[in-house]
């Protein structure tokens, strides 16, 4: 199992002391948690190493965005640590923004997940500096091409034989 269980003691719902149970969050679930933390923070352009994101780049594509990618978690009992891998956006200043990241991440960490964060490794692979046709109207991606070239559909019933 990629999670550790953790005690918990609750209020009762029917008014009891406690309800006994376990809790486990997986590595998964608190991956996904830091991703979409450190994607919420302005400058960071992308997660993960240069060929993680071309292949993040298809799963976009086809819908199945990996929140993951990019990051790795260990959770224990009560604490969680956390390696990222990123890219920043020019005009970021890098250490800056690491530190914003790292603050992020802590914070959506205890919130979301309930378990302190022991440390929080970021390595920053590389910076996008966007290219001087980013001002140019935008190509139009395949499905709108190949849907413009199909002829419309006849709906007269006089055309037809």
């Amino acid at each position: 199992m990629d999670g550790h269980t953790q005690s918990s003691k609750t209020p009762d719902p029917t008014g009891g002391n406690f309800a006994q149970g376990r809790t486990v969050i997986s590595d998964t679930a608190v991956a996904k948690v830091v991703g979409v933390a450190a994607r919420g923070v302005a400058g960071v352009h992308a997660l993960g190493s240069g060929a993680s994101r071309s292949i993040g780049a298809i799963r976009d594509v086809v819908g199945a965005t990996d929140l993951t990618q990019g990051i790795r978690v260990e959770v224990g009992e009560s604490q969680v640590a956390v390696d990222i891998v990123l890219m920043a956006e020019y005009g970021y200043p890098l250490q800056d923004l690491a530190n914003t990241v790292r603050a992020a991440i802590y914070a959506a960490v205890e919130d979301v997940v309930g378990r302190s964060v022991i440390e929080v490794n970021i390595e920053i692979t590389d910076v996008y500096i966007p290219s001087a046709d980013a001002d140019k109207v935008p190509r139009p991606r395949l499905t709108e091409r190949l849907n413009a070239a199909k002829p419309p559909a006849s709906t007269d019933l006089e055309d037809q034989p």
